[in-house]
């Protein structure tokens, strides 16, 4: 479904990531993980189309995106919620939303996608009318997912989704990222909690520095001395 290849990012002289490779197949949840500044965020940028690799390449099923506009590749399934929970705060949840609906795949059946919004995350449904501000923590990084799934993605890509929340709000967020998945959404998942990544995920790669330094299924990943030892504290 998505294949990154040998990719390389710069900021100006900086190198952010330095030949990464990863795929996603249909169906599948794949995590990525890694420490502050190792290049997760840029990598989900740069397939966003947001950044443009310096050398690499991508495809998202079959068809190059390396040189594709952002808008572009939303419109071919690919749905990226940031980091940091970016709502338009003084629109209501319901136009927040309804602006997800903008591409030519999701125009159509935007009223259905809404009503399955709202039944994922009901929540949103009752405070559909007020301003998007007003609501907690939680209840934003619903709105943000929603808001991606307004454009009927089959990749939805996830950067820290549970940053800032309560230890019971992070599960919750969990919880909505597995049953959007069991709706038929492919996920790729960049989060700082590196044990509920993992048990979450089909497989994980893990970043350091830019580069992939472990990649493999996650229950495998999960039992790795060096992985338990530098994110999980055992």
């Amino acid at each position: 479904m998505l294949e990154v290849k040998a990719i390389s990012v710069y900021y100006g002289m900086f190198r952010a990531i330095s030949d990464v490779s990863l795929t996603v197949s249909k169906g599948e949840i794949v995590s990525v993980v890694g420490s502050n500044g190792a290049g997760k965020t840029t990598t989900l940028k740069t397939i966003s189309g947001v950044l443009r690799p310096k050398s690499g390449e991508m495809s998202y099923e079959g068809k190059h995106i390396h040189d594709l506009d952002p808008a572009e590749i939303v419109e071919m399934g690919v749905a990226h919620v940031p980091e940091g929970r970016r709502i338009f705060p003084y629109m209501t949840v319901e136009e927040n939303l309804a602006v997800g609906a903008y591409t030519k795949r999701s125009r159509a059946a935007k009223k259905d996608t809404l009503e399955s919004v709202y039944g994922l995350f009901p929540r949103l449904k009752e405070r559909r009318t007020q301003m998007a501000y007003t609501l907690s923590g939680g209840e934003q990084q619903m709105l943000v997912i929603g808001r991606a799934l307004m454009s009927k993605p089959s990749l939805l890509m996830l950067d820290e989704p549970s940053l800032g929340l309560a230890p019971n709000l992070v599960d919750m967020v969990f919880e909505k990222i597995e049953q959007a998945h069991n709706e038929g959404v492919s996920i790729l998942l960049v989060e700082q909690h590196v044990r509920e990544a993992l048990e979450l995920a089909d497989r994980a790669y893990v970043l350091e520095t830019g580069h992939v330094v472990m990649e493999g299924p996650s229950k495998e990943l999960l039992e790795d001395n060096q992985i338990k030892k530098a994110y999980l504290g055992i």
